[in-house]
């Protein structure tokens, strides 16, 4: 007898496109053809666990990955079709407790769902009610990065995302003391290392863009943060450095009018002392001849 997880199994990055080009809450909701999934959904799951976050970088960071990223992602869900976890759980097993069976990836990017179900916002990402696996996850290291690489068999993280929840990509971030970062490309039932470019960053083609560290002050501290740059080498914006940059670029522009204007009064100036020359020497350039 199939089950309802073993009915949704997709490879990663395996897209269903709805029959009306539109996402929408039922698109990706799993129903049971025989009728009510037994399984619980969101609503009915733990959205915490009680622990507390590892690391006063961690929040920060899942911000500006999130808070920089959004004007690609608005590029490529022009219908606003998409969902991005921040140390939200990943439900990819029904067990008892609920939580044994759910990873909370620090950060993870899922294409083509809608952000609400029903009009609720997501309290989780339930795999067994969904269709599409997440494009991403990123893993903040706070101590050696063990936890990170576990493989063991239904425990451990590694095992976990290249196994059972299957993110196309999977980022490991050493950046509270180290600044270094892994990536992972599943490929085959295996996560591959997927190695830096030139620029020592790491390409994501889907999403045409490149992971990479950046040492600079955001949000009252000076660290090496994890952050996107473009497919031509440029730093993707936080939405205060956008803001920055328009401020600039305003002001540059001022400056620029205020120069013209200067020019054409210093044109009109010398102009109106080479006909004062002129006169002084009985010639008149706007007499008639």
């Amino acid at each position: 007898m199939t089950t309802a997880t073993e009915s949704i199994r997709i490879e990663p990055g395996q897209n269903r496109n709805p029959a009306n080009g539109k996402a929408t809450a039922d698109d990706f909701y799993f129903h049971n053809p025989l009728g009510t999934l037994p399984y619980p959904d969101h609503t009915q799951l733990p959205d915490e666990d009680g622990t507390f976050v590892k690391n006063f970088q961690e929040h920060p960071q899942s911000m500006l990955l999130t808070d920089s990223i959004k004007p690609v992602l608005a590029r490529l869900h022009p219908d606003g079709q998409y969902a991005i976890g921040q140390d939200c759980g990943i439900y990819w097993r029904w067990t008892d407790p609920p939580l044994d069976g759910a990873e909370a990836p620090d950060w993870f990017y899922v294409p083509d769902v809608p952000p609400t179900l029903d009009g609720i916002m997501r309290r989780s990402y339930v795999m067994w009610r969904e269709v599409l696996s997440p494009l991403i996850v990123v893993e903040f290291v706070s101590g050696k990065g063990d936890e990170e690489k576990d493989r063991t068999p239904y425990k451990g993280k590694f095992w976990i995302y290249e196994k059972a929840i299957r993110p196309l990509y999977y980022a490991i971030y050493y950046g509270f003391d180290q600044g270094r970062i892994e990536l992972y490309r599943w490929e085959a039932g295996h996560y591959l290392p997927v190695p830096a470019n030139a620029h020592q960053r790491y390409p994501i083609a889907e999403l045409q863009v490149a992971l990479g560290t950046w040492q600079g002050y955001y949000l009252n501290a000076t660290l090496p943060w994890l952050r996107w740059w473009d497919a031509d080498g440029h730093l993707l914006p936080t939405s205060e450095e956008r803001a920055e940059q328009e401020r600039l670029r305003a002001e540059e522009a001022n400056q620029r009018a205020d120069q013209a204007e200067q020019q054409v009064a210093y044109e009109r100036q010398r102009v109106e002392e080479l006909l004062a020359l002129l006169r002084s020497h009985g010639i008149d350039r706007g007499a008639s001849n």
